[in-house]
């Protein structure tokens, strides 16, 4: 969803599908500007790893993330501050929303105005609830999530583009609980891990692959709590799961 096409004369059928700027898997959209990560820190529970792995994946596609945590209203410790510093710190933008209160509409508005925007995040996290309090005439179906196994229904199982009515489009996706790494050898996960650019060339040797070298900047910065201990963790689990890749298509 999302492909800009020329049409015929006569405006009754596709003579051109136009390249494409971008394009995703999943969800499976294309040509957007951005894309905002959708998550909740209760009711589903929040898995950081998904979150960091779609956050990498967008790097990849050279989009700008935005990250909205929906369902304020229900964290009563306020544990999603804890979040919101973990991906500051990370350098990206983030956004506190409460669908059903209403909380965060400003900000989401002023973020979709006049942008192509794709809506990523598990099920049951309220993308489809945050887009009927920016247009309540989009009348998505929402759902509840399921308390027994702490899982959203697919209400969403399609993408559907809409127009927004102060300008853009956002694309409502179905929820997903797993994504797959984009492929690539190991040595270049760390240029798409926002927070680690400012350290990669800092290391005591050159080409340090910031897992437990010695004079390593990447892992000084995470003992000194300058990059979150989880956004390391993930950084590693991805190596671990690429590092047997080769790309022989660059030799």
């Amino acid at each position: 969803m999302g492909d800009k096409v020329v049409l015929t004369e006569n405006l009754d059928s596709v003579s051109e599908i136009l390249p494409r700027s971008c394009e995703f898997i999943r969800p499976p959209v294309a040509n957007v500007n951005q894309m905002i990560v959708v998550l909740s820190l209760v009711s589903p529970a929040v898995d950081l790893r998904l979150v960091d792995t779609m956050l990498f994946y967008i790097e990849t596609k050279e989009i700008e993330p935005v990250i909205c945590i929906n369902k304020c209203d229900l964290d009563a410790g306020d544990s999603y501050t804890m979040v919101q510093k973990i991906y500051e710190k990370a350098g990206y933008r983030v956004i506190v929303t409460s669908a059903k209160e209403g909380e965060g509409k400003d900000e989401l508005t002023e973020i979709l105005k006049d942008k192509i925007t794709a809506f990523a995040g598990n099920s049951g996290v309220g993308k489809s609830s945050l887009l009927n309090l920016i247009e309540n005439e989009f009348e998505l179906e929402t759902g509840e999530v399921s308390h027994k196994v702490e899982r959203g229904k697919h209400t969403t199982r399609h993408v559907e583009l809409l127009s927004l009515p102060f300008g853009g489009f956002v694309l409502d996706t179905p929820g997903f609980g797993k994504i797959d790494l984009p492929k690539m050898e190991k040595e270049k996960i760390k240029y798409y891990m926002r927070e680690m650019r400012d350290y990669n060339d800092a290391c005591m040797f050159r080409g340090c692959n910031h897992i437990s070298e010695k004079g390593c900047a990447v892992i000084k910065a995470v003992n000194e709590g300058k990059i979150a201990a989880s956004r390391h963790e993930s950084y590693l689990a991805f190596f671990e799961e690429l590092k047997n890749y080769k790309d022989w298509t660059d030799k």
